[in-house]
C-alpha cells in the first residue's frame, strides 16, 4: 500500500469512530490539527508525496460494568504511525482497578490479540471490543493476586535505587511526551525529558518503578531507543548501628520530573543544543554522562 492509501484508510476509521462515539466524553480528538492536514491530504488540497509530519492522536472513553468493582472508566489513548494500518497504531488503556504488572499483561495480551487477528487491517474497533471483552480477567487476577504481593514485595520496594540514562533517535511525538510526563509523575520518578532530536530521558527512583517505566516506553513505536547507561545503588536498610543510611530521596539529584528545552527557537527537526544540555547536566552533578551520550567531553 502506498501512504495515501494508508492515509485514507486512517480518516475513513477516524470518522466511523466519529459516528458510533459523536460526544467528547466518548472520543476525544487530541489533535484536531493532525486530523485536518491528514484530511487535505487525502483530499489533494496539499500536495506531497509522503503524509503530513503530524500523526492523528486520540482517545476513546468507556464506562464497563466489571463485576469485581462496578463501573468502571477506562481510557484508551491511540495514536497512528505513518504506515497504519499495515503496522499496528499505539494503544494504551488505562484504567485504574489494573495494576502496573496488569496492565502491562494486558498491553501485551492486546497487541498479541491485534497482531493475529487484524495485521493490515483498521483495528481500534477491534482493540475497544477486546478490551470489553478481557478487561474483567484481568482486574480478577489483579485483585486475586494483590494481597500475596504486596506482602511479597513492600520489604524489598526501595532496596535498589536506579537511574537510567535513555536515548532515542528523536522525540517528537506529543502522545509519547505526554505518555512520559504522566507515567514518571505516576511512577514516582524525578528526572526530565529533552524532546527533539536527539531525544535524552532520565527517570531515577525505586529500581522496580523505573524499570515500569521503561517497560511502558520501550513498546511504543521508535526509530531507536535504548537504556545508554544506567545506575543502580543498593541500599543498606539492615544496620544496626547509628550510622545514617543511604535512603531513595537522598540519592536524587533531580527534584521532580520536567521536560527541559535546550533550542526554543528551533523548528521541529532541529538539533537541541548540546551545550546547554551539557551546562543542565553540570548543573546537577551528572556531567559524565554527557560523554556515555555522545563519545565527547561537554565544556
Amino acid at each position: 500500500m502506498s501512504y495515501l492509501e494508508w492515509a485514507e484508510s486512517q480518516l475513513a476509521e477516524i470518522e466511523l469512530l466519529s459516528s458510533m462515539f459523536p460526544t467528547r466524553d466518548e472520543l476525544e480528538l487530541t489533535d484536531q490539527l493532525a486530523v485536518a492536514e491528514l484530511r487535505d491530504y487525502v483530499e489533494g488540497i496539499a500536495s506531497a508525496d509522503s503524509p503530513p509530519p503530524l500523526r492523528p492522536q486520540f482517545l476513546i472513553k468507556q464506562k464497563l460494568d466489571t463485576a469485581t468493582v462496578g463501573m468502571m472508566d477506562v481510557i484508551l489513548s491511540c495514536a497512528y504511525p505513518s504506515e497504519y494500518p499495515s503496522v499496528l497504531p499505539e494503544i494504551t488503556v488505562r484504567c485504574a482497578a489494573l495494576s502496573r504488572a496488569q496492565q502491562t499483561q494486558l498491553h501485551t495480551a492486546l497487541n498479541a490479540h491485534l497482531t493475529e487477528n487484524c495485521q493490515g487491517d483498521v483495528c481500534v474497533l477491534s482493540a475497544v471490543d477486546w478490551v470489553k471483552d478481557n478487561l474483567q480477567l484481568f482486574i480478577s487476577k489483579s485483585s486475586s493476586a494483590a494481597p500475596a504481593l504486596k506482602k511479597e514485595s513492600s520489604p524489598q520496594l526501595e532496596e535498589v535505587f536506579s537511574r537510567l540514562w535513555i536515548y532515542s533517535h528523536h522525540i517528537y511525538n506529543k502522545t509519547k511526551r505526554k505518555n512520559i510526563l504522566e507515567w514518571s509523575k505516576e511512577l514516582g520518578l524525578s528526572g526530565f525529558s529533552m524532546p527533539g532530536k536527539p531525544g535524552v530521558v532520565c527517570v531515577e527512583g525505586p529500581q522496580s518503578a523505573c524499570e515500569e517505566f521503561w517497560s511502558r516506553v520501550k513498546v511504543l513505536t521508535w526509530k531507536k531507543i535504548m537504556i545508554r547507561h544506567r545506575e543502580d545503588i543498593p541500599l543498606d536498610r539492615h544496620r544496626d548501628d547509628d550510622r545514617t543510611v543511604d535512603s531513595i530521596e537522598s540519592l536524587r539529584k533531580f527534584t521532580g520530573f520536567e521536560e527541559a528545552m535546550f533550542d526554543p527557537h528551533g523548528n521541529r527537526g532541529n538539533h537541541m543544543d548540546l551545550g546547554q544540555l551539557y551546562q543542565f547536566l553540570n548543573e546537577k552533578g551528572c556531567c559524565d554522562v554527557f560523554q556515555l551520550y555522545f563519545g565527547i567531553e561537554g565544556r
